[in-house]
């Protein structure tokens, strides 16, 4: 069961992709979502016994490394953490695959778009069943090599190039670091198995390195490492880019996978975070920021996925300012309900663009919604999940989020709150601008384009409907286990809070106050969208063309990308050009080439002299004794 769960995946992948063209499209495409969906039934079994049962297991597979000190194990971990995120990841995934389906059934190469999802999955399942830091690295580095070759799978379009590279490129900033996390843990506890870190990590809690504490540095530089993955503030720009690949991909990359790997990172590494309490004020107030800089940025973009993706990137800032202020359980509640609603949208929105025969700008679409009722209310579901809305899933963990902020008690708590608050009410915003914009008012488009608008086929609607009710049950419904009364009998010790802050026991004594806030600020997010894009269409473009600077500010994302072209890549080319043109043309080239090209001319010289006749010889002999002789007479 748990070696299935993990590897059935890899089966798909490695079948797709090296008989794809022997076995055909279809063969290929149903033999990975048969793969999926037999990892998602082992998975979801491990949940129920190790999560609900409460059953951790570890199985072996092979000694990995023994050189020395360094000795680590090739193991699956299952523990309720990684059972939570095997679950939802497998579940989600086969979703996506059957989707995919439906979404890919014209591509020109089928089995090699879902060898590389079923890869991407696999790798992510790698990472979250890690046993040591190694391994998870593994699985780390994986789904960055899997998320290039997706964004990439169109290869022949230069944006999906240059989106493919950005990716990969930004992350190798946050990998760096991570490594370096890696580096200073094996030097504090003599390994890097989770079990020897986490039983030394009370013991090792005021050791410091280079006179700065140890553990503080390793939370700090594994954060950084987060923070390229999981597109926190200053390591994000590579996220909207990443829409570039196909709308399968966008829903995995952001819902259940690569994105949501470094809030597992914070969450698995809990024992050392919480004796770190200057880096978990640095996670506070970075997820915090980029929660409400990223909210800001979807209120004026008009991609229907680039609207969905800094949605995504603002709610991982929830995610990681509830770890950072303690509350990991909540942030893995949030992981989790999130996981089902931004699948739901980012799923919808393909249906939509399938509709609109590969349209993407919301101003192009409009009058939708009763050719398409089914994505239409599927649409409606997600944002009512993600705008925080009562019964919905988002609500329960997002509402757990902010009063975790307040009952924190400290500087960062409340202007993570703050900053959670006006993000709440952004989010909620730009999801009816969204709503309104793709499926109501006049059609936008051109004729032929509404002719064509259909509902899509069976396929991708059944993983829709899913994905629904898991957008809508989850809240209410795994409250009680993730941040409730069963929450300590749930996780089971797989997180770890210091009992000195007794933060599990605030959170149940929140003010009242806060979740009335929460909903006041969803609805009036919602009631604004509706007034200015439904009743009041011409005001937006009033408001932008009178605060032309804030909206151009917002539309070029904080000139995030243009300052990076200057700081990095401007100096980089520069630099680049230099010692090609100096060092290598001149310098490198130049001196070999320069010696080659005398000892040529010389022989060209020396060419000239033998011409080969008798004449010429006898005169140059003759000039030469007068020459000799004149100089012997002068001489004496």
């Amino acid at each position: 069961m748990f070696v299935g769960a993990v590897f059935f995946p890899l089966l798909g992948a490695c079948v797709s992709g090296f008989l794809g063209r022997w076995i055909g499209d279809k063969a290929a495409m149903w033999s990975t979502v048969i793969c999926m969906a037999l990892a998602a039934i082992c998975g979801t079994l491990a949940f129920f016994q190790v999560a609900l049962g409460g059953a951790p297991a570890t199985v072996e597979i092979v000694t990995w490394m023994d050189v020395g000190e360094l000795e680590f194990s090739w193991a699956l971990r299952f523990d309720t953490l990684a059972a939570v995120m095997v679950g939802m990841i497998t579940l989600i995934s086969t979703l996506i695959h059957l989707y995919s389906v439906g979404y890919m059934a014209h591509d020109e190469t089928p089995p090699r778009f879902f060898a590389y999802l079923s890869l991407f999955t696999f790798m992510m399942l790698m990472l979250v069943t890690a046993d040591n830091l190694v391994q998870l690295f593994f699985g780390w580095e994986g789904v960055g090599l899997a998320s290039y070759l997706l964004i990439n799978y169109w290869y022949e379009k230069e944006s999906a190039n240059d989106a493919a590279m950005k990716a990969f490129i930004v992350n190798r900033v946050g990998d760096l670091f991570f490594m370096l996390g890696m580096a200073l843990t094996f030097l504090t506890f003599g390994s890097l198995e989770f079990d020897a870190i986490f039983a030394g990590a009370e013991a090792q809690r005021n050791a410091t390195f280079l006179g700065l504490p140890s553990l503080e540095l390793i939370g700090l530089l594994l954060f950084l490492g987060a923070m390229g993955k999981s597109a926190q503030l200053g390591l994000h720009t590579w996220l909207p880019d990443a829409m570039e690949g196909p709308t399968p991909v966008s829903a995995l990359i952001h819902a259940a996978t690569m994105v949501t790997a470094g809030v597992f990172l914070m969450c698995r590494m809990s024992p050392i975070m919480e004796y770190a309490p200057f880096a978990l004020a640095v996670v506070t107030v970075v997820g915090a920021s980029t929660a409400l800089f990223a909210a800001t940025i979807g209120c004026v973009q008009n991609d229907i996925k680039r609207i969905i993706a800094y949605s995504t990137c603002s709610q991982l800032g929830y995610m990681f300012f509830a770890a950072g202020v303690g509350l990991y359980q909540a942030a893995m509640f949030h992981l989790f309900t999130h996981a089902f609603f931004k699948a739901l949208l980012f799923l919808g929105a393909g249906s939509v663009i399938h509709a609109m025969s590969d349209e993407q700008d919301i101003r192009r679409m409009g009058g939708i919604w009763k050719k398409i009722p089914v994505t239409y209310a599927v649409m409606w579901i997600g944002s009512l999940a993600l705008a925080g809305i009562p019964v919905f899933a988002g609500y329960y963990s997002k509402d757990a989020i902010l009063e975790g902020a307040v009952a924190a008690a400290s500087a960062t708590g409340t202007y993570a709150f703050v900053c959670g608050i006006v993000a709440a009410f952004l989010t909620a915003f730009y999801s009816w601008r969204l709503l309104i914009l793709t499926f109501h008012g006049a059609p936008r488009a051109d004729a032929e384009t509404m002719d064509h608008v259909h509902e899509s086929p069976a396929v991708m609607l059944i993983p829709l409907l899913l994905l629904s009710v898991g957008a809508v049950a989850t809240g209410f419904t795994f409250a009680p286990y993730f941040i409730g009364d069963l929450q300590a009998q749930f996780w089971n010790g797989a997180i770890f809070n210091d009992p000195a802050k007794h933060m599990l026991e605030a959170l149940h004594h929140a003010p009242h106050w806060v979740p009335t806030v929460a909903k006041v600020t969803a609805v009036s997010g919602i009631a604004l969208a509706i007034l200015l894009y439904g009743f009041l269409p011409q005001v937006p473009g009033r408001i932008a063309a009178a605060v032309p600077g804030l909206y151009r500010f917002l539309l070029n994302k904080w000139y995030f990308d243009e300052l990076y072209d200057r700081i990095f890549v401007q100096p980089a080319r520069r630099l680049a050009v230099g010692f090609w043109k100096v060092g290598d043309a001149r310098i490198i080239d130049g001196m070999p080439n320069g010696v080659a090209a005398l000892a040529a001319g010389t022989a060209r010289g020396v060419v000239r002299i033998q011409t080969g006749r008798v004449a010429n010889y006898a005169f140059a002999m003759i000039i030469g004794l007068v020459l000799f002789v004149t100089l012997f007479l002068l001489g004496r």
